[in-house]
């Protein structure tokens, strides 16, 4: 996993960068005095209650109250998490973001690895561009210019030409010294078993580079030319790529509008780059999956409202209906996910140009809001006059609002349901109640102090029961995700998450990070896994709301505690020394408490 930034590094940052500077860069300022001010980027305001401060290094609206340093402002304007906030500002510097653990080889082969695999990435894209340029790109220059794409938009999502050739990347690479076993590993070149044979993944085929958040190629979509199989063509999951995370099109909508405040999700490359060229700039697409809630996180980081677009026929609406269900957990206040269906045999790319620009913004901005979409989903193929198809209209609609967060749309949709229905709403409240707590009777371990949990599994079990219930060590860990101040609650020494596991191993790197006194967010905390495979295990945790009330949740960590405190007694000596001992020679940094028994139990087993 990525290592934590150094906060004498983060001092650092902050010393050497101008927050009037950053802050003037996106927000119109004036100097009033030894300050500067101008209107809150924050709230809505027509007189200037934003104040930055050169002396301080600070800023602070006093109609809104929002306030921080240099770092803030990037995490709150641009919707930047703490570590890529952090690598934006150091870029500004010309310095690398350090992490520690840095010394670690194996930590240094890892980063050497990623930086090498972004580089081939980025050679490869370089590579395509130039093909398009000469004579053997002629087929793929006249497909683009039959698709009405001017040079400008080609240049601005780097798109390029794989030629119809076996082995013409792994030449070009080969050149520059990469083995073939890293252009297999970052998909770009095919390895046959049956045949040992080996060769280029993309011929023939105009390329689409997929790039991150940062702008860096990690990935590339094709589309072919000719007659092969498949039409489109995209990179397999690698390192540096996970198509349930990234979108294409998102870089670089953000270029072209630092303040987005909507983003349309559509099918294909050709459709984002379609209506970028009739200068609709906002539009992502996923990547041959479905819309993912890795997907929707990092689209609400960046704006407040999302479009899902699909086609008007079956396929299109049950498209709909996974996505439906996939937004509505994600769907605090303040968010907005809307559904626009597309005429039959219509895509954007076809119908921004028969209609033209402005018509399809009509479209987009006439889409149907997310509570409209629901009642209209939930009414399909029944006659709502009828009593039965009435009760199982309510109940579906019933059942999504119950995943929602708590906040005003779960109010509001609670209150249409009651005047659809002519069911008092208090009966709705009484029923979704009464089904929290039949769910949380079945699932929720003791929480009285010193009670065991009503499941009894081995301690260093993690394995999901059937119905999707987390592992016990899971069940810790979640509460620590959600409250990460019940880590004052927790014994000095972590032995009671020494066993084995991904989610014991996890659970050990939280309780360090939370004891060192930062990260104290479950928001901050997350952003520090980022990118990694923990980070994505966390994510799944804070999604999934823990099965006991807030009020008792410490009491709950106490009782998990204590539970595997019990466990790890019982185990054996030498069973407790192969645990730390494997723990330490796989690199994971032993607390003082730890080495000390290491060093008692080599003793007590020599004896």
């Amino acid at each position: 996993m990525a290592g934590q930034i150094p906060q004498r590094f983060i001092d650092d940052l902050l010393a050497r960068t101008d927050v009037v500077e950053i802050v003037g860069e996106r927000v119109k300022l004036k100097k009033t005095g030894r300050n500067h001010s101008g209107l809150c980027p924050f709230h809505q305001e027509k007189s200037p209650s934003f104040t930055v401060s050169a002396d301080k290094q600070f800023y602070h609206c006093f109609g809104c109250g929002a306030h921080g340093n240099a770092l803030r402002f990037l995490m709150e304007y641009d919707r930047l998490r703490f570590p890529e906030a952090v690598e934006q500002l150091a870029a500004r510097l010309g310095l690398e973001v350090p992490r520690e653990g840095d010394d670690d080889p194996r930590q240094q082969v890892r980063e050497r690895k990623r930086k090498e695999g972004v580089n081939l990435l980025e050679l490869a894209a370089s590579f395509f561009r130039e093909r398009l340029k000469m004579p053997e790109g002629e087929a793929a220059r006249a497909y683009l210019d039959k698709r009405g794409l001017s040079p400008e938009v080609v240049r601005d999502f780097g798109i390029g030409f794989a030629p119809a050739e076996w082995e013409a990347m792994r030449r070009h690479l080969g050149e520059r010294g990469i083995s073939e076993a890293v252009q297999i590993e970052y998909g770009l070149l095919v390895h046959r078993e049956d045949s040992g044979r080996t060769y280029d993944r993309f011929r023939d085929r105009v390329m689409f580079p997929i790039r991150d958040i940062r702008g860096r190629t990690v990935a590339f979509g094709g589309r072919v030319l000719g007659d092969a199989k498949p039409k489109y063509l995209n990179s397999p999951e690698t390192p540096v790529f996970h198509k349930g995370r990234e979108l294409y099109g998102l870089y670089e909508a953000r270029q072209a509008n630092a303040r987005l405040d909507r983003l349309v999700i559509v099918e294909g490359y050709m459709d984002v780059v379609a209506l970028a060229q009739f200068g609709i700039r906002n539009a992502v697409a996923t990547l041959g999956t479905a819309t993912t809630e890795d997907h929707l996180s990092r689209l609400f980081r960046v704006v407040d409202e999302v479009v899902f677009c699909f086609d008007g026929d079956q396929a299109g609406r049950q498209a709909a209906d996974r996505a439906l269900r996939t937004a509505l957990p994600m769907m605090i206040d303040g968010r907005q996910a809307r559904f626009l269906f597309l005429p039959e045999g219509e895509d954007p790319d076809t119908l921004v140009r028969r209609e033209g620009a402005k018509a399809f913004e009509d479209r987009v901005t006439c889409a149907s809001p997310l509570s409209e979409f629901l009642f209209e989903q939930a009414s399909q193929g029944r006659d709502l006059a009828r009593i039965e198809d009435r009760e199982r209209y309510a109940s579906q609609v019933l059942e999504a609002i119950g995943v929602l967060p708590e906040g005003v749309l779960k109010s509001l949709l609670l209150t249409e349901l009651s005047r659809r229905t002519g069911v008092d709403q208090s009966s709705f409240e009484s029923l979704m109640k009464h089904h929290g707590e039949a769910e949380s009777e079945a699932h929720a371990p003791a929480v009285e102090t010193g009670a065991p949990p009503t499941v009894e599994a081995p301690a260093g079990s993690e394995s999901p029961a059937k119905d999707g219930a987390l592992g016990l060590m899971a069940r810790a860990l979640q509460l620590l995700v959600h409250e990460p101040g019940l880590v004052e609650r927790l014994p000095e020494s972590d032995d009671w998450c020494a066993h084995e596991g991904e989610d014991a191993r996890l659970c050990r790197e939280v309780v360090r990070l939370l004891k060192a006194g930062r990260y104290r967010s479950a928001q901050v905390l997350l952003a520090h896994f980022h990118g990694t495979p923990e980070g994505e295990r966390l994510a799944e945790l804070a999604r999934r709301e823990p099965l006991v009330p807030k009020g008792v949740r410490g009491a709950e960590l106490d009782n998990w505690v204590a539970y595997f405190q019990r466990h790890h007694r019982k185990r054996s000596p030498q069973e407790e020394y192969d645990t730390l001992l494997a723990r330490s020679r796989a690199g994971e940094h032993l607390s003082q408490q730890e080495r000390q028994r290491l060093s008692e139990l080599l003793m007590e087993l020599k004896g």
